[in-house]
Parts: structure tokens; C-alpha cells; sequence
């Protein structure tokens, strides 16, 4: 049973302006080295270096060792999950009746396409959500997702693979899918497995790309043309 005392420690880490800063630039499913994250923070590499220990230390950061360098990324989906919640809670800052409630970034790119953590989110996420929930691939309620029978065959005739198979797959405890209530349209875009899928084979294709390093994605001409032989979407505003 997670303690008070857990749940205090988690949200100190988390509450440090420095921290949050290096969180939020993890959260585009990225490996940065601590250097990158010290100039996000605007801090100096061996303060970063100390906040970064203690993110590692309470298991909301993986560091992954190569030659020389050191990465680092957040530990898990269930991490980008709790910090994307509390950027919608941060965003509602307790407009009153009367006044132009404005969700979400305020950055018009980061609105139309992001990424969260290793899915799609924005205008982007949510539209591809809403045409497979259309046609049947998936069925999604306000906690859980299906992925279909014949969701499969959908997706893999459009070269999109979800569940693990083969002797080599690594198998996961990961959900092939759920809805995360999308922090700048409130509705649900599509997480778990299928929305890591969708996700790779996009960025793999050449579809999207990311702009300026930050969580915005720019979708290609041939990005465009495959949204709407794929999925029969015409145009993301």
C-alpha cells in the first residue's frame, strides 16, 4: 500500500521548478543527456545532474548508458501519464464565469500535433482517435480501450502492427490500448500500445517530423496523404 509519505515524496520532486522543467522536455519520449537537460532547466550541468539522481532514485526517470554518454527519459508511460494530469490541472487556473476558458498550450503548433511521451496528442491524436472509435477498431469508455477483432486486421493491412507475436516480441504488461484525456482538447486521444504503434511507424514513414526540439510535430505532404488514405482524415486545422 503506496504511504502518505510516497505520495508527499513524489510530489516534491515533481513541485521543483528545475524538475518539472526536465520532466516536461521528457515528455516527448526522447533520451537527452543531462547536459541537454541543464539548459532546459537553466541550470548548471551538476545541478541537473544532482535533480536528475533523485528523479532516477524515485523511478520516474531510466538511465540508459551508451559509450560514453549517459540518456536519460522517463521510466515509464504511467510517468507521462501522471505529468500530463497535472499540466491539465495547472492549465485550469480557476477561470471564472464569464471569461474565455483557454485549455492547453498556448503554442498553436503544440495544439494541432504533439507528442505525449510515445503517442500522438493535439488536434492530430484526437482526430485519429475519433475515426477509429467510427470504425470499429477501437471501443473506448472514460478509463479503458479495445482494440477489435477486426481492429487488427485494419490496422495491419495499413502496415500498422499492435500485439506482441514471434518468439522474439518482448512481452509487456502494457495496455494495447487506453484513452489519455488530451490536455489542450479534453477529449481522449489513443495511448498504450496502439498509440505507440501509430506513433512509430508515422515518425518511421516520414509522416511527421518534430519542430524546433520541443513536442510539436510537423506532418509532412506525404504525412497528409497518408492521414487520409489510412485513416480518411482530410485535413488536421
Amino acid at each position: 500500500m503506496v504511504s502518505t509519505n510516497q505520495i508527499a515524496e513524489i510530489g516534491m520532486l515533481v513541485g521543483e521548478p528545475a524538475r518539472a522543467a526536465i520532466l516536461g522536455a521528457l515528455m516527448d519520449g526522447r533520451a537527452l543527456t543531462a547536459t541537454e537537460l541543464s539548459r532546459i532547466a537553466g541550470v548548471t550541468p551538476q545541478t541537473a545532474s544532482s535533480h536528475l539522481a533523485r528523479l532516477t532514485s524515485a523511478n520516474l526517470i531510466a538511465v540508459q548508458k551508451q559509450g560514453r554518454h549517459r540518456y536519460h527519459r522517463l521510466a515509464r508511460p504511467e510517468v507521462a501519464r501522471m505529468l500530463e494530469g497535472i499540466m491539465q490541472i495547472a492549465s485550469n487556473d480557476g477561470a471564472t464565469a464569464g471569461r474565455k476558458v483557454v485549455t492547453g498550450p498556448r503554442d498553436a503548433a503544440m495544439q494541432r500535433a504533439r507528442t505525449c511521451y510515445d503517442h500522438f496528442a493535439g488536434r492530430l491524436g484526437v482526430a485519429i482517435a475519433d475515426q477509429l472509435v467510427g470504425e470499429g477498431v477501437v471501443e473506448l469508455d472514460s478509463e479503458s480501450g479495445l482494440l477489435t477483432e477486426s481492429g487488427t486486421a485494419y490496422l495491419r493491412q495499413r502496415g500498422i502492427e499492435v500485439l506482441d507475436s514471434g518468439p522474439t516480441k518482448r512481452k509487456s504488461s502494457r495496455p494495447v490500448c487506453r484513452p489519455c484525456l488530451d490536455w489542450s482538447e479534453r477529449r481522449p486521444h489513443i495511448a498504450g500500445k496502439l498509440g505507440a504503434a501509430i506513433c512509430t511507424h508515422y515518425f518511421e514513414k516520414g509522416f511527421v517530423r518534430r519542430r524546433n526540439g520541443t513536442r510539436a510535430l510537423e506532418i509532412t505532404p506525404a504525412g497528409t496523404l497518408a492521414l487520409r488514405q489510412m485513416f480518411g482524415i482530410s485535413e488536421i486545422a
